[in-house]
């Protein structure tokens, strides 16, 4: 029974090896295809969430396009790119307006009568049963 197994093994590697046809892969085949040309824009206006949006066109090996996002600080983040070719990716990084970050210091917090120390965490402790 066992010679049989191995004799089974055996003849799955051969055929794997065989270019790879037993895995339904055969030959590869080259096909011409015509040069990429495509547009596509959209953007997303949600008060809950965010605001942003991406739009890019692609003519052969010539690529542009712009994306942008508010970022959670109130900015908005503007990046402006191409591609030519194998020239890599090339990007423009812009941000409008000011950044604004919350006040950790409020007069909440001053007229509290609590500490201002961290709460450090105790693990709850270990019971074992008998």
């Amino acid at each position: 029974m066992n010679s049989k197994i191995l004799i089974l093994l055996g003849l799955t590697a051969l055929a794997a090896a065989e270019g790879g046809e037993f895995y339904g892969y055969g030959h590869a085949h080259s096909y011409e295809s015509s040069e990429a040309k495509y547009d596509f824009d959209w953007a997303v206006e949600d008060d809950y969430s965010n605001e942003f949006g991406h739009q890019e066109s692609r003519d052969g090996d010539h690529t542009q396009g712009s994306y942008y996002n508010h970022l959670p600080d109130g900015r908005l983040q503007k990046v402006t790119y191409y591609v030519d070719g194998d020239s890599g990716y090339l990007a423009e990084v812009e941000y409008e307006g000011e950044a604004h970050y919350p006040s950790y210091e409020s007069s909440s917090h001053e007229s509290s009568s609590e500490s201002h120390e961290a709460h450090s965490y105790t693990p709850p402790q270990r019971r074992y049963h008998s």
